[in-house]
């Protein structure tokens, strides 16, 4: 069985909003507590949470959980910035990793299967899920791709790796919306 690992970003300052964002209660839970219990729900092998501003708070309110955590030092850099410190934190023998922000508390397990199933099926680096021809979150990445994520641009973000291989892109249709729905 393939070992695909989750990456669940919550190191953001949450600037906008005044609050640490993954500590706002959402259906009984916090933000964050939500999406790791949908991660956890999946066919996923184990969980990473970056965390950066407010790591503390959050920790905290996590601890409990089995998940596995790191800290990013350069969470004020950006989204990219947590992500490479999470592909950095993973161990080798990882294949593929699903990428979650931890703003996106709709994001079913079931859909998270169904990116998992189309990776194992047809063996493509980089699958991305579409509701209404709007890609969305999570994004799954082979473990191949590791030293070019750690070199993507800041300004470029993570979506360029899916421009600069086109080939090895599958869009998988979803009847989820949630892939699109963040709290900002």
């Amino acid at each position: 069985m393939n070992k695909i690992w989750a990456i669940i970003l919550a190191a953001g300052e949450s600037k906008r909003m005044k609050v640490p964002k993954m500590l706002l209660h959402f259906k009984g839970k916090n933000m964050i507590e939500k999406v790791i219990e949908n991660v956890t729900g999946s066919e996923v092998f184990h969980t990473l949470v970056v965390l950066g501003s407010y790591r503390n708070e959050i920790l905290g309110s996590i601890s409990h959980l089995t998940i596995s955590h790191c800290y990013n030092e350069n969470y004020s850099k950006g989204m990219l910035s947590s992500v490479q410190c999470g592909f950095k934190n993973l161990p080798l023998n990882t294949d593929a990793v699903l990428v979650f922000p931890g703003d996106q508390p709709f994001i079913e397990p079931e859909v998270i299967n169904q990116i998992i199933a189309a990776y194992r099926e047809t063996g493509k680096g980089i699958v991305i899920p579409v509701f209404r021809r709007k890609r969305g979150h999570p994004l799954l990445i082979d473990f191949k791709y590791k030293d070019i994520v750690a070199k993507l641009p800041e300004d470029e973000g993570l979506r360029s790796l899916a421009n600069m291989y086109k080939e090895d892109v599958l869009e998988v249709k979803t009847k989820s919306q949630g892939i699109l729905k963040d709290f900002d």
